[in-house]
């Protein structure tokens, strides 16, 4: 391929034998090959080299382009991100009444458009209209998840699975999730911890902050103690008094 001015020349060799019944013909009726140069626009780059000067007749044998196999599959997946999801197709109300299943086995959806949806976390009583830009596929995708990881799905639908960012963050969520009455306790032994902290400091109301940070900066070493395993065991948790 050789660029002039954004045009292409394009050559491709005949091989003997072709019948040149055509726009393309030999100037010589006995030739062992011909070599056509083919000038034009790049717009049409892609799609003149498939059929550069051949006319061809319904005689002729039809081109064979074979796709390896994963150009297969990669077809294969484009035509369904190609498929909008469409309620007026059986499949696809089937698919999304699937989804609510796995999602709510033990309460029956009554329409497939209704206000339930929004226990899912759809914005609104119709989920078709949140898959118009994902396709159908993304159905399909919540729908494999459900049916091939459902404790994922469920947690990911229930927001059950919490990941603290910090070591005192998941600390306190085990303190919490041996007692439900973890935070108001917590609550408890840090408001005391900074009246405490603020009579050390003999602190005034300018100093307020800073008192917050050093009873923050004081909770957190205390709830990472290699001896304290609940809340009750945290050296601030004495200043508390029935």
């Amino acid at each position: 391929m050789d660029e002039r001015g954004g045009s292409f020349v394009a050559v491709r060799r005949i091989s003997q034998g072709l019948d040149r019944g055509n726009t393309c013909h030999s100037t010589s009726g006995n030739f062992h090959s011909l070599t056509e140069v083919v000038a034009g626009s790049a717009a049409w780059l892609g799609r003149g080299l498939s059929c550069v000067c051949a006319q061809r007749r319904e005689s002729d044998p039809r081109p064979s382009f074979d796709l390896t196999p994963a150009q297969e599959c990669l077809q294969r997946l484009q035509l369904r991100i190609d498929v909008a999801y469409d309620s007026s197709i059986p499949e696809h109300r089937e698919a999304l009444r699937a989804l609510w299943n796995a999602a709510f086995p033990d309460e029956e959806l009554r329409d497939l458009i209704s206000e339930q949806w929004k226990e899912m976390g759809w914005q609104g009583k119709d989920p078709s209209t949140d898959f118009r830009g994902g396709g159908f596929i993304s159905l399909e995708n919540l729908l494999y998840l459900a049916r091939n990881f459902p404790k994922s799905f469920q947690d990911l639908l229930r927001k059950q699975e919490v990941k603290p960012r910090t070591m005192v963050g998941a600390t306190f969520l085990k303190f919490l999730s041996e007692n439900e009455s973890a935070f108001d306790l917590l609550y408890c032994i840090t408001f005391k911890l900074m009246d405490h902290q603020w009579l050390a400091m003999r602190a005034s109301y300018m100093d307020f902050n800073t008192v917050m940070k050093s009873t923050r900066r004081q909770l957190e070493r205390e709830l990472l103690l290699e001896d304290v395993t609940r809340l009750e065991d945290l050296p601030s948790y004495s200043l508390l008094s029935r």
